[in-house]
């Protein structure tokens, strides 16, 4: 039976998610050290003052001293606390609420008051995740985040929610789960900031009522299924390419019109197309270095009579 249960217990821990067992390994005890050693020494130095004092009465030990002084010290640890510097502790009398002390030392009646609750008050981190979430376009993914947030009202901690540290993980997931559901997978990666604050004002509407506020919520992981992580990759490259092919039409476009335009007016000056085949071959020959052999057709546009030609040309605007 033994070895049934602890293997149940380890299959469990297999199971359990990344941030479950982060959640399931916090140790939220350190606090109490010392409390508990300064009650042990005030039962002790009680316990002590009072057999001494039965001493210095009756001049022995009894066991009537003995028990007395036992009660004495039990009643002096249910009245004397201490609260930590990051604690609040909520006092309850008679079962209703009395006040809220801390940090530091404070004193309740024995029987009478009880302490309901001591708040920590420091920053607290609480991971959660949302596993196998179907967004808007109906694709499973599973998303970490982490919780940012601490305890500014003892009292409403106390009276408002039975476990605010729990309330506080399940409001969180549930808001979550609702955030996923509402947008779709491409959303959900490309928009990680937005969600964050969205996150963050739904969460902390739930739990001001609680006496929690909220200070971030950061998005840690979005896994999608591989299968569509393919996909999209095929589909980002397919869109990339699709621009590319569109700005090499619009510079195709541009350069035709161009040329278009250089033909008119080489059609209208026959000037123009001459004194642009010399300007090619002179780029010819001073890219080659060498000569340049040009037939008899382009030859009389270096001509003298050409060139002189060309310059009344130009003179006279044609």
């Amino acid at each position: 039976m033994k070895k049934r249960i602890e293997k149940s217990f380890r299959d469990a821990d297999q199971k359990a998610s990344p941030i479950e067992k982060y959640n399931s390994n916090v140790d939220r005890r350190t606090s109490q050290n010392g409390p508990l050693v300064f009650s042990a020494f005030v039962a002790v130095a009680v316990f002590l003052l009072v057999m001494a004092a039965g001493f210095a009465l009756v001049g022995d030990f009894t066991v009537g001293g003995l028990a007395v002084a036992f009660l004495v010290a039990w009643a002096a640890t249910m009245s004397v606390h201490i609260a930590m510097q990051w604690e609040k502790i909520v006092v309850f009398r008679f079962g209703r609420f009395s006040r809220v002390k801390g940090p530091g030392l404070y004193f309740t009646i024995p029987f009478i008051e009880q302490t309901a609750l001591k708040a920590d008050q420091r920053i607290m981190v609480t991971g959660f995740g949302a596993e196998e979430t179907l967004t808007s376009d109906l694709v499973p993914i599973n998303v970490d985040a982490v919780l940012f947030w601490m305890v500014w009202d003892a009292k409403k901690a106390c009276l408002e929610v039975e476990n605010y540290y729990n309330s506080v993980s399940l409001a969180a997931q549930t808001a979550l789960r609702d955030a996923i559901g509402r947008a779709s997978v491409s959303e959900v990666a490309i928009r990680r900031n937005q969600l964050d604050q969205e996150l963050q004002e739904v969460i902390e509407e739930r739990t001001s009522v609680w006496g929690i506020t909220v200070l971030s919520v950061e998005i840690r992981d979005i896994v999608i299924p591989q299968g569509l992580q393919e996909v999209m990759s095929a589909e980002a490259q397919a869109e990339r390419e699709k621009n590319a092919r569109m700005v090499l039409a619009e510079v195709e476009k541009d350069i035709s019109a161009m040329l278009v335009d250089a033909a008119n007016v080489y059609e209208e000056n026959e000037l123009a197309v001459r004194l642009r085949t010399m300007h090619l071959l002179y780029e010819s020959v001073k890219g080659s270095g060498g000569t340049v052999v040009i037939p008899s057709a382009y030859s009389e546009g270096f001509s003298d009579a050409a060139l002189d030609k060309a310059i009344d040309g130009l003179k006279s605007g044609k």
